[in-house]
């Protein structure tokens, strides 16, 4: 993938080789820096004998329609998507720079391959030679430009921004640093010349509000939309159902299926465990805690599970009152005891929050001592600033997935025992989707990023389309930028935990858990794995009849 081995690349192996890496680790840095896959699992494999073996495609059925359970939302626009599903529609059709796997190795997609400078301040982006548009035309670097410059207008309200913004922008963020940040080279060639150094680019690229989508068609999405995947959009109607069939010019694996169909059964998780049951669907996006042991005694029916970094937050505008004292916001977090929610909402899949939004999986994770619950501290927390008899707040939040309303039913109990008296206005999912970032307290999912400074970049950095909270912290935002592109692992986690230090005490959020998470499949669908994001690649799936 990189004609030239970057300059880190012998120090990662070296600390790999002395255990001061785990494999993991190693098969993450090295890809990002530009070390193809292939490569860094057969080093990693020499000195761990731990081997990859490819997944066979020879032997893929060929033919055939499936069926998935899945919201079907808006689809018009996939630059400002808020939720994976909707991209799960769409990028069987224009797909990404590159691609992070099940496994979250960051590898080429659109992109033939790239090259990061030693200093991490030039990303090199090399196009595919034979990439074509399903129109015909080429792919070319200007395609890869106006994608970027889009999602980096702030007018278009891509979260792009809030992954990009440290090292794109310049301190207005209101456009780019230099003139020059997105240069193309040739026609084949991009590069990212940055403000300051990025170890995670290369899955930047992969955000699901990303996809290479044609300038012609001006950021509008629709049935019969040009694209670079391996099917076409042919139906589509917001609620009900996707009908995607199969292209013949497809530059990479697959396809192996004629068709897929998403299928929008609504907010009922029964809806979707009966058709899984009666064959109405081969597959489902997300399966419900309450249900697995119902899913695992099912005929036919494989439960995929995935360990991730998916979250759900409460999380308060600190411009809005009560939420504006940070002494409120800490009285919330002291007052719920995450075990005990986990427990509940989660039937103990997964792990306890700790309210700073990285989390255990990540390779950059710091541990800290847990916050123990202190209903009293909290109580004493609310009267130093100024509501001696506890406060009145309202949360809003929606019932699909039910563990949602039950993390927040269980931390709104909690809460009572310090006078922190909330109620739950629960809304209609449609509903909850047009207000989730303007209500002054509510209860948001978060889904999986392979690195832990990601998610805080998206969600806390000032200003940045998907800062929900409203949170503004310049301290936060200037280790937040340090952090992103420190190449030292345990350097980097350092910083981590000045961050994590800095949630938990000013922070906007009350974290009560982590996620692991699951889907069902028929066992007639072959080569399925549950992505930790929940992505689903149709171009890789077959099915036995």
């Amino acid at each position: 993938m990189s004609r030239d081995e970057h300059r880190h690349i012998p120090t990662l192996k070296r600390e790999l080789a002395e255990g001061k890496i785990t494999r993991r680790d190693f098969l993450r840095y090295s890809s990002l820096l530009g070390l193809s896959a292939a490569a860094a699992y057969k080093f990693a494999g020499d000195i761990t004998g731990v081997k990859f073996i490819p997944t066979a495609r020879a032997d893929m059925p060929k033919g055939g329609t499936l069926r998935v359970s899945m919201r079907c939302p808006t689809i018009a626009d996939p630059h400002i998507f808020q939720w994976v599903y909707d991209s799960n529609i769409t990028r069987q059709v224009v797909e990404y720079l590159t691609l992070t796997g099940h496994d979250n190795v960051t590898r080429p997609g659109l992109l033939e391959g790239w090259e990061a400078s030693d200093d991490l301040m030039t990303w090199t982006l090399r196009v595919r030679p034979e990439l074509k548009w399903h129109s015909g035309r080429d792919f070319v670097a200007e395609d890869v430009a106006w994608n970027l410059n889009r999602v980096l207008d702030p007018n278009t309200g891509s979260s792009v921004l809030g992954l990009m913004k440290g090292y794109m922008m310049n301190d207005a963020g209101d456009g780019l640093w230099d003139a020059n940040a997105i240069e193309v080279v040739d026609g084949k060639t991009v590069q990212l010349n940055i403000k300051v150094p990025q170890i995670a680019v290369p899955e930047h690229l992969f955000h699901y509000p990303l996809p290479m989508i044609d300038p012609d068609e001006n950021g509008v999405f629709g049935v019969g939309s040009n694209g670079n995947g391996a099917f076409e959009l042919v139906e589509y109607v917001q609620n009900g159902k996707a009908t995607l069939v199969a292209r013949d010019d497809y530059y990479g694996d697959g396809p192996y299926l004629d068709r897929i169909e998403f299928v929008d059964l609504g907010d009922d998780p029964s809806a979707t465990l009966s058709a899984l049951s009666s064959g109405q669907v081969q597959g489902s996006y997300e399966g419900t805690i309450a249900q697995i042991d119902i899913y695992r005694g099912m005929p036919g029916v494989s439960v995929h599970e995935a360990t991730t970094a998916k979250t759900g937050v409460a999380r308060g505008q600190v411009d809005q009152a009560p939420f504006d004292d940070p002494r409120v916001r800490r009285a919330m977090r002291v007052a719920i005891d995450p075990p005990r929610c986990l427990e509940l909402a989660h039937a103990n899949s997964g792990a306890p929050g700790e309210h700073h939004h990285v989390c255990p999986v990540h390779p950059d994770y710091a541990v800290l001592p847990a916050i123990q619950r202190d209903p009293e501290a909290a109580m004493a927390l609310l009267a130093e600033a100024g509501h001696p008899d506890g406060i009145d707040v309202e949360i809003a939040c929606k019932g699909d997935p039910p563990w949602e309303l039950a993390a927040v039913q269980t931390m709104v109990e909690q809460w009572k025992e310090a006078n922190i008296r909330v109620n739950i206005n629960l809304l209609p999912s449609a509903d909850f989707w047009d207000v989730w970032d303007k209500v002054p307290f509510g209860f948001t999912s978060w889904t999986h990023r392979p690195l832990g400074f990601m998610v805080l970049g998206l969600a806390y950095r000032s200003g940045v389309p998907w800062n929900e909270s409203h949170y503004a912290n310049p301290e936060f935002d200037a280790v937040l930028t340090q952090a992103e592109g420190t190449l030292d692992l345990e350097a980097r986690r350092e910083l981590i935990r000045q961050l994590e230090v800095i949630m938990q005490e000013d922070g906007p959020i009350t974290q009560p858990l982590w996620r692991s998470v699951y889907s069902a499949w028929s066992d007639k669908v072959v080569n399925f794995a549950h992505h930790p994001t929940s992505y689903i690649f149709g171009n890789t799936l077959g099915l036995n009849a």
